[in-house]
């Protein structure tokens, strides 16, 4: 197949191979070195979306939301729409993520999409449109502490994240809590998460995908609905962690992709340490397969 183009300049337009350009045609401007923590930024200037149960209004440990909206589902039509909304959370559930963001990267924007009604009830359309509006809207990082087990939105989960991937939004989203199928955290294109008993609030990195990072999510103290806390476990609320962390590294590193984001993250997980390499006079190679 040969190179599509636009008409765009030289290393903006999407393009399937090179072919007539070199690398003076493909400048790319890199970040510092990333540093050894996340800890450089707070998340000023970082949209961040939570798509989950709703978010408490004015909640202390949470505190002012750049927006809050709803997936509406037109029950003749079946057509889901995403309106503006002042019904806070159903359940709570998105009131514990938003707050550990908030306490993560204290600076960084929150908005809030519901999908899950009480009793932390939804439907895999409902998900989708929510994610999708998500996805349209630009927002830099999208908490997603659930995930779904029907094997038929599968497809469309998957063209949404492989979607926002290349947009530069980059999808965290849960683990199961068990060992079963489920959706979008499977995906390549998206950060997923499970949680560690670790009382140190850390994050590794996982050397046996497909969970890639593990942080604190077992017996933590996290916001609830009227204002107070609850100590809770779940893979639910190790992701916003990891959240509030790529919220921070991309404070620090505005132009960060998804997928330098990613090697930041496992860069400056507690359990990775960098060997010292090897230099070698040009010409030779060294078999490093048994070390």
């Amino acid at each position: 197949m040969g190179t599509t183009t636009t008409g765009a300049p030289p290393g903006t337009a999407l393009t399937w191979s090179l072919r007539g350009r070199g690398p003076g045609d493909l400048p790319v401007v890199a970040d510092p070195a990333v540093p050894d923590g996340p800890a450089e930024g707070a998340g000023r200037g970082v949209r961040v979306c939570v798509v989950d149960s709703g978010v408490e209004r004015d909640h202390p440990l949470v505190g002012p939301l750049a927006g809050s909206w709803v997936v509406v589902k037109d029950e003749a039509t079946g057509e889901a729409e995403v309106l503006p909304t002042t019904t806070g959370d159903t359940c709570g559930h998105g009131t514990a993520c938003a707050g550990i963001i908030r306490r993560t990267a204290p600076e960084c924007e929150i908005t809030s999409v519901r999908v899950l009604g009480e009793r932390f009830s939804g439907t895999g359309d409902v998900l989708l449109a929510g994610l999708r509006w998500a996805v349209d809207q630009g927002f830099d990082l999208i908490n997603l502490s659930l995930s779904t087990t029907r094997t038929r939105f599968a497809h469309h989960l998957h063209e949404l994240a492989d979607r926002a991937y290349f947009a530069r939004t980059v999808l965290v989203a849960s683990a199961h809590n068990t060992p079963v199928e489920s959706f979008p955290w499977r995906f390549a294109s998206v950060l997923s998460v499970g949680s560690h008993q670790e009382d140190d609030p850390v994050h590794l990195y996982n050397p046996s995908p497909p969970v890639e990072f593990f942080a604190p999510g077992q017996n933590v103290t996290v916001p609830w609905l009227g204002g107070a806390t609850i100590r809770t476990t779940g893979n639910s609320f190790a992701t916003p962690y990891i959240t509030g962390l790529s919220a921070r590294l991309l404070s620090a590193s505005p132009r960060m992709t998804p997928f330098q984001l990613k090697s930041a993250l496992y860069l400056s997980a507690a359990n990775v340490t960098l060997a010292p390499r090897h230099h070698l006079p040009a010409g030779e190679a060294s078999d490093d397969s048994e070390n």
